[in-house]
């Protein structure tokens, strides 16, 4: 297994946060410039945060102060199994982390001391809109939306990575400050992104392929890219260790129509492990009422050891007439035909199915469970709005693909949940998310505190290491 070494000094953080440097009592009036992915914080989205914001504090004067923030609550991290997985392999404590949920950037906007920086998205939800007057980049990998790209410098190319990107302005710009372990994570996400620069599969540019071989010449101690690949990807769909509720969130997206909601959960594992779950019917009754769900659609998406893919379905809904109109809908549907047979249940609110066109994705499911809601409102006289479709996060492929199954993966995914080349998270795309529910009103003074802990921390880290 592949490894790296210690843990470098303060990371990312500008010289003035190390120890011994001291807090000036002006701090607080001094803008804070924050780096910030997109609000599905995969892998790309947080390690372009990191290194853009290591190069910016790195090649910027002093006096400026720049932070990564990783743009989902810090209790949401264990969903992100690929994250987790390569934050302990470069040795970068999540305790030295700031999250979302952990920084109020809206009362530093008003308290005039914040500029954002916005990368692998540029897109902000109408609950950001306001902090879009203080975005000063975007440095993105997907095309552009002229009518909601903030009015700043957006440099935006179309490569499989947004790490890439990053990658191309540190060499470009400065790249005496490039250390090993900024490397590792940018060459082991680019390398994830785009599927092991695998050409059949396409996903890889030609920008991608030559930073990822200038790194690898920089560095020639980095890791196979095989063994990266390989742990990477079995880490990001590894679900072993998750609650039920983890899993129903990990790749979830959400319809509502009147009021009546609906939660669309891809699940990777086969159907039959997880309604053996112990108190799985409890977990999901706990899940729909902690998040006012009136139905769960889990999707369980697998190979078998025929390196097959299999598609099932489970609807959960303790309504008997909403579950009765949404089977019906699913059943009867001919464009697409989803060939469903059913699967025993042993609980009566939960109609399980193998659906035998393998063919139809999510994204080709949601219109079917729209209508099936149209129907359900119909009936009940209700007038129909618009449906609102919610994205949590999204995780496009299987747990469980092999080597040999990499080629149909791929495909599925750009079909599933990926648009067209480069494959971008939905997040940043929507007008909701988790992390409508508030955030903790943090003044200025606190956050360069927290990141003079941070920098406290990482010290105390590094010199155990090289005891």
């Amino acid at each position: 297994m592949w490894s790296y070494g210690a843990c470098l000094n303060t990371y990312f953080l500008p010289d003035q946060f190390r120890p011994g440097a001291g807090l000036c009592r002006r701090q607080e009036s001094r803008p804070l410039h924050v780096v910030m992915g997109n609000e599905a914080c995969d892998l790309d989205s947080m390690v372009s945060a990191l290194a853009l914001a290591f190069y910016l504090a790195k090649t910027t004067e002093a006096e400026e102060v720049f932070v990564p923030v990783l743009n989902i609550k810090r209790s949401e991290l264990p969903l992100r199994g690929d994250n987790v997985f390569f934050l302990e392999k470069v040795n970068i404590p999540e305790s030295v982390l700031i999250f979302r949920d952990e920084i109020d950037l809206h009362t530093l906007h008003q308290a005039g001391q914040l500029s954002l920086i916005l990368v692998d998205h540029h897109v902000l939800p109408k609950t950001d809109a306001a902090l879009e007057e203080v975005v000063t980049e975007v440095l993105d990998h997907r095309p552009i939306e002229q009518k909601c790209c903030p009015p700043c410098h957006v440099s935006v190319e179309l490569v499989g990575s947004c790490a890439t990107l990053v990658t191309e302005r540190i060499l470009q710009g400065a790249p005496e400050i490039l250390d090993r372990q900024t490397a590792a994570l940018l060459h082991g996400t680019i390398i994830l992104d785009c599927v092991n620069m695998d050409l059949k599969i396409g996903k890889a540019t030609p920008k991608d392929i030559k930073y990822v071989e200038k790194l690898e010449i920089l560095f020639p101690d980095l890791p196979k890219r095989n063994d990266i690949f390989d742990s990477l990807q079995k880490a990001k769909f590894d679900v072993s260790g998750l609650t039920t509720e983890q899993m129903l969130r990990k790749d979830q997206k959400t319809i509502s129509r009147q009021g009546t909601k609906m939660a669309i959960s891809a699940i990777y594992m086969d159907l039959e492990s997880f309604l053996q779950r112990s108190g799985l019917i409890a977990d999901l009754q706990t899940f729909c009422q902690a998040h006012n769900y009136d139905v769960l659609v889990a999707m369980p998406i697998f190979f078998n050891m025929n390196n097959e893919l299999v598609r099932q379905l489970a609807v959960f809904c303790p309504q008997v007439a909403l579950r009765s109109t949404i089977c019906r809908v699913l059943e009867s549907s001919q464009s697409p035909t989803l060939n469903l047979t059913p699967i025993p249940s042993t609980h009566p609110d939960l109609q399980a199915y193998l659906q035998g066109n393998t063919q139809v994705s999510r994204k080709k499911l949601l219109p079917l469970l729209q209508e099936s809601l149209s129907a359900y409102l119909d009936s009940g006289k209700i007038p129909e709005g618009q449906p609102e479709i919610v994205g949590v996060s999204r995780e496009p492929v299987d747990k469980e693909m092999s080597r040999a199954g990499n080629s149909l993966i791929s495909g599925m995914s750009q079909d599933d949940e990926d648009p067209p080349l480069p494959p971008t998270p939905m997040n940043s795309l929507v007008d909701e998310c988790p992390l409508d529910q508030g955030l903790p009103k943090f003044s200025a003074e606190a956050v360069f505190e927290k990141c003079s802990q941070i920098s406290l921390s990482r010290s105390t880290t590094a010199s155990h290491s090289k005891k």
